[in-house]
């Protein structure tokens, strides 16, 4: 969760996949498994953006087995439907674990075709936890302040501090939040989802999600198929491996996105002065970082917090510029100010992203069953660090307090789905947080699905980012429930968008790093 993002309302998302933990009584009938909510009361919160937008709050139980218990609020937002012709609430999620769903409803409002926006309340949301649902928790405030101990582990003295931090997060959440760790969880956040639904006096429920959010809706689909009328799940969450093999894996695509990174910078060399081989480019990369271990820029940039800068960049290839520049700035001209800077703006942790971070670890290590021998962790990272050092170790530190959990994980359920109505799947070929074969496999698992594939693409979220064919598809499901159907793995295929190119200005290179899309879906999971 990075600052930057969670300012604006988001966080991102890792994996998921085929099996989430769903306790027993998902599969048994589905009798009384909404609580009749009280219906939002809707007040103007309109923002420059989004005029039109509306908030409101709800209650449902923080145990959904005891409606009448203990209650907690859910924050929603809103943007009314105006035509004549009405399809029903379009509930909208960012992903995460973590991420905040306000903004996300005026931005999807304001950059679909009027004429099928019209057609929709989109409702937004803040899952259990999150931002301005309440309680929002915050387990360690400044548990990512600068400087960390570096994340590779090269001596026992800096694996201790890792795993000392990782322990101290475990242990402040399980004190602080011993009474609502049990209930902040995927199956607890679909249940609300469809208490929302309830709410909103809909039979069945319009669900667009991106990253995590494909997954919410998968597991929603799961359990309340006949609740489900209209399902777009963008970059797609893996259906294997939950949760800690799919970290694992997830670092191997985000080494390729890097390099991918490194290979743009040679091919700008005229710009960055920083060689043309992607090779040589990377070499001066982690000369960077080992120089920044040893001192790092600004009393704040060492080596784990530069990793923590140039994640985003495997995200979304818009911020490449402004990573770039800081990156040249550094190697060339002993200039650490734009580092800094860059820091600032997408590696630094702020109190909502300590939220974000919260109700991540909350969800991903009491969704499913982590190891806990942590000689495991050591041996699977250090392996998988010789193929992907890239984000290796800052994965696996991100994730260990998965490692002290106190949760014993409930059973798990698989996704795979025959009775929903026609869906929509995006994916991108090169998208670094949801690795392709997630999107092929979830496609093979939701019957009568389609997936539309962006062929060359390497960003996370990739409905309405600016790719007219892509959004084409969207729209023609969202107004009339039209997909493609083709004749191999992907039922229709869209070019991806050409890299940036280098910004001549600060000003450019700000506006080129700027998309709305990406701001809201943050960073990581």
């Amino acid at each position: 969760m990075r600052k930057r993002a969670a300012a604006l309302c988001g966080a991102a998302v890792v994996m998921a996949g085929t099996c989430t933990a769903v306790p027993a009584e998902a599969n048994a009938p589905r009798i009384a498994d909404t609580v009749h909510a009280a219906k939002p009361v809707w007040k103007k919160c309109a923002t420059k953006d989004y005029p039109a937008l509306q908030c409101a709050s709800l209650e449902v139980p923080l145990d959904h087995r005891k409606p009448q218990g203990q209650q907690i609020t859910l924050a929603l937002s809103r943007v009314p439907h105006t035509a004549k012709t009405y399809q029903g609430p379009l509930l909208v999620n960012p992903g995460g674990p973590g991420g905040s769903g306000l903004g996300l409803a005026g931005f999807v409002a304001s950059s679909l075709p009027q004429e099928v926006a019209a057609q929709y309340d989109i409702i937004g949301f803040d899952p259990r936890g999150v931002g301005a649902s309440k309680p929002a928790l915050d387990c360690r405030p400044g548990h990512f302040d600068p400087v960390r101990p570096d994340t590779v582990p090269t001596t026992p003295a800096v694996e201790r501090a890792n795993l000392a931090r990782a322990r101290s997060f475990t242990a402040s959440c399980t004190k602080k939040y011993a009474h609502l760790l049990p209930y902040i969880d995927t199956i607890s956040a679909v249940r609300d989802m469809d208490a929302i639904r309830e709410a909103l006096d809909a039979d069945r429920l319009n669900y667009f999600g991106y990253s995590y959010g494909t997954y919410l809706g998968a597991v929603y689909a799961r359990m309340f198929p006949e609740r489900v009328r209209r399902l777009v799940l963008d970059s797609v969450v893996s259906p294997t491996d939950v949760w800690y093999d799919a970290n694992l894996y997830q670092n191997l695509a985000f080494n390729d996105r890097h390099r991918a990174f490194m290979a743009w910078v040679a091919k700008h060399d005229s710009t960055y002065r920083l060689g043309t081989d992607p090779e040589y480019v990377e070499v001066k990369w982690y000369a960077m970082r080992a120089a920044l271990a040893k001192k790092p820029a600004g009393g704040m940039v060492g080596a784990s917090e530069l990793e923590d800068t140039y994640i985003p960049g495997g995200y979304y290839n818009g911020y490449w510029p402004i990573l770039a520049e800081a990156f040249a700035a550094y190697v060339n001209d002993r200039n650490a100010a734009p580092l800094v800077e860059a820091y600032q703006n997408f590696g630094a942790i702020d109190p909502v992203a300590d939220n974000s971070y919260s109700i991540y670890t909350a969800v991903e290590c009491g969704d499913t069953s982590w190891p806990r021998d942590w000689s495991q962790w050591r041996s699977d990272n250090w392996a998988m660090y010789e193929k992907a050092p890239f984000m290796t170790w800052n994965n696996a530190w991100y994730n260990a307090p998965c490692a002290f959990w106190p949760r014993a994980a409930p059973r798990p359920v698989s996704i795979a789905n025959g009775e929903l109505p026609p869906t929509l799947l995006f994916q991108a070929t090169g998208d670094a947080a949801t690795p392709y074969v997630g999107g092929v496999s979830v496609h093979h698992l939701l019957a009568r699905s389609s997936l539309v594939v962006e062929d060359g693409g390497g960003n996370h979220g990739i409905t309405l980012s600016g790719n007219a064919c892509l959004d084409r598809h969207l729209a023609r499901y969202l107004s009339d429930g039209t997909v493609p159907r083709g004749q191999g793995v992907a039922d229709a295929v869209c070019e991806a968008l050409p890299d940036p190119k280098p910004a001549a200005t600060k000003a450019a290179s700000t506006s080129a790093g700027g998309s709305v899309l990406h701001s809201l879906l943050g960073f990581r999971g």
